[in-house]
């Protein structure tokens, strides 16, 4: 991270005002439909040959509509890690219409019964027909390995659920294909509520039981139908955040009250500090600069992280002058180069004849040594030479 600016800020004197406001928001929006539904008339009347491969997704994005995306900008970090759960934010307009959503429910073994709760009677025949696939990790593990069938598994569903207690293990499954889009898996909720104790306290269920137990019918379809109607959020180790909050065939006012809605949310639970670590608020389009409708005034979080005017002036001067003081030292370093100490001449004597003795000693006993070994081999020589004359004259 780069280094924090030396000069402190000071206080403002007036507050910031920590809430949207409406009418803004409002005229954004239009402002940026229009801008939006302008953009896509001129590119159809611009371009008179349109790629084949990409006809089909021109056509789709024109009949469902462009994502409105809001940034939001804080003044620190959102999180110290990445999560890949995503959570969620309840919209009052819901991204997804009802008759061109299909879902593809990805769930823990066995897939069974999780199939035969959607199929039975007692499951809501409205959300039973938009689940047109359910599939078991074990399944999505071996039939979706390369990019291509991964490719036709994307392009076959509008939107992706799965079980919260495997929904960290999918981007293995998956791949860039489903994470590097807005279309990454929803966690839903698919186990029993926990029973209430004697105190009455939800108590955590068994791990026997836990790992394959599947909710009421009921219990699904209502945990479904709110995830159909929530928008994901993705929270990064970063200072800023995008989520869809509307699409270009929206109303004005619809994507007004949705923004309302994702930045409350925002605020509320995924910003550390709520309103005062909000820098900026800004809407977009898939391709359109951002439009602000929210900025902060104070670039501080807490009141200690700034100084009164007083402080600040008297900080700005200690560091000039700690400033001067250092460069004067470093330049008076290099024209005066620390001298070495020179000892004393009775010091200097004395460690010279300490060290003379030592080596005169050494030279004395290896001269010792010598003498004795050489006087040893001299006597070894000579009975060599008396064995060889006795062997000499018994042989004649």
């Amino acid at each position: 991270m780069a280094p924090a600016s030396t000069i402190p800020a000071t206080k403002a004197m007036s507050d910031s005002p920590y809430h949207l406001d409406k009418p803004q928001t409002l005229k954004a929006s239009t402002a940026l439909l229009k801008h939006v539904h302008s953009e896509s008339q001129h590119k159809e009347a611009s371009s008179k040959a349109r790629d084949l491969l990409m006809a089909d997704i021109e056509d789709s994005q024109d009949t469902e509509g462009q994502p409105i995306w809001l940034n939001l900008t804080a003044k620190k970090h959102l999180s110290a890690k990445a999560r890949l759960k995503p959570g969620r934010i309840i919209l009052p307009h819901s991204l997804h219409v009802a008759g061109s959503t299909t879902v593809c429910l990805i769930t823990t073994d066995p897939q069974r019964s999780v199939k035969d709760i959607v199929a039975s009677p007692s499951f809501p025949a409205s959300i039973a027909s938009r689940i047109t696939r359910v599939i078991g990790i074990k399944k999505l593990k071996l039939r979706y390995k390369s990019f291509e069938s991964r490719r036709q598994l994307f392009s076959e569903h509008t939107i992706f659920l799965a079980d919260d207690r495997i929904v960290t293990l999918l981007p293995k499954f998956l791949g860039k294909v489903f994470y590097s889009s807005s279309r990454r898996p929803v966690p839903v909720n698919l186990t029993p509520p926990k029973e209430k104790g004697a105190d009455g306290k939800r108590t955590s269920n068994a791990k026997d039981s836990s790992a394959k137990a599947i909710a009421s019918p009921k219990q699904i379809a209502r945990e479904v139908e709110r995830s159909l109607a929530c928008t994901q959020v993705q929270i990064s180790p970063s200072v800023s955040v995008s989520v869809r909050v509307g699409l270009s065939n929206f109303t004005a006012n619809q994507v007004a009250e949705n923004i309302e809605a994702v930045v409350e949310g925002l605020v509320s639970k995924y910003v550390p500090k709520g309103w005062r670590n909000v820098r900026s608020i800004h809407i977009k389009g898939t391709s359109t600069t951002p439009l602000p409708i929210w900025q902060a005034q104070e670039l501080w979080v807490e009141a200690t992280d700034i100084l009164e005017e007083e402080d600040a002036k008297a900080a700005q001067i200690r560091d000039s002058q700690k400033g001067t003081k250092r460069k004067g030292e470093e330049e008076q370093g290099e024209d005066n180069p620390p001298k070495r100490q020179k000892l004393k001449g009775k010091d200097t004597k004395r460690k010279a004849q300490e060290h003379g003795e030592q080596i005169s000693h050494k030279r004395q006993k290896q001269k010792a040594e010598n003498t004795g070994m050489s006087t040893e081999m001299a006597e070894r020589r000579q009975k060599l030479r008396e064995q060889i004359d006795e062997a000499k004259k018994a042989t004649t």
